[in-house]
């Protein structure tokens, strides 16, 4: 059930785009071999699956991962569970299966888990093309309620702007253009 060729290609150039970004944070061979884990493991998790846009799914916890790096300026641990965000939540892995558990649970009291989560949801506002109009309508509503505020609280300007900008342009397509 693999991915294509053009799939495989498009995955690495992603990859190879993030660890470029990810020279910023990582200070040792320990920092990479994490990263690297973890997306090895998250490319097993996801393998074959596909995104409702039809591309590979593996693209989306990259981009998150790029979002948590460039946009917000977390660290090492951060693109770790950005990469295996939805590992657990999204496949057959448990937490006890993962490898990662440990970074997992250290989380799970840390703000940076807000983090990755707005993200996330920024991630998919910028995909929510693909998606059925209802389903847009239950998303844009999240985002304009719950995430762009806590973006604006936590002092993520611009990513507060973007999720209100990409809300107005699904829910008010003919006065957004």
């Amino acid at each position: 059930m693999g991915y294509t060729a053009e799939d495989e290609n498009l995955i690495k150039e992603k990859w190879d785009d993030l660890l470029l970004s990810c020279t910023k944070i990582c200070k040792n061979d320990e920092d990479w071999n994490f990263i690297k884990r973890a997306f090895f493991l998250a490319k097993e998790a996801h393998e074959g699956v596909r995104r409702r846009s039809g591309e590979p799914y593996l693209l989306h916890p990259i981009a998150v991962a790029k979002i948590v790096i460039e946009e917000i300026g977390l660290g090492v641990k951060s693109v770790v569970a950005a990469l295996l965000h939805d590992v657990v939540e999204d496949t057959e892995y448990s937490v006890e299966d993962e490898y990662f558990r440990k970074v997992l649970l250290t989380l799970s009291d840390d703000v940076r888990v807000i983090l990755i989560k707005i993200a996330d949801r920024l991630h998919n506002m910028r995909t929510l093309g693909a998606m059925p109009m209802n389903k847009q309508i239950k998303i844009t509503g999240e985002t304009i309620y719950l995430f762009a505020p806590l973006a604006y609280r936590l002092g993520l300007y611009s990513i507060k702007s973007e999720l209100e900008d990409l809300c107005m342009k699904y829910r008010f397509p003919q006065q957004y253009a």
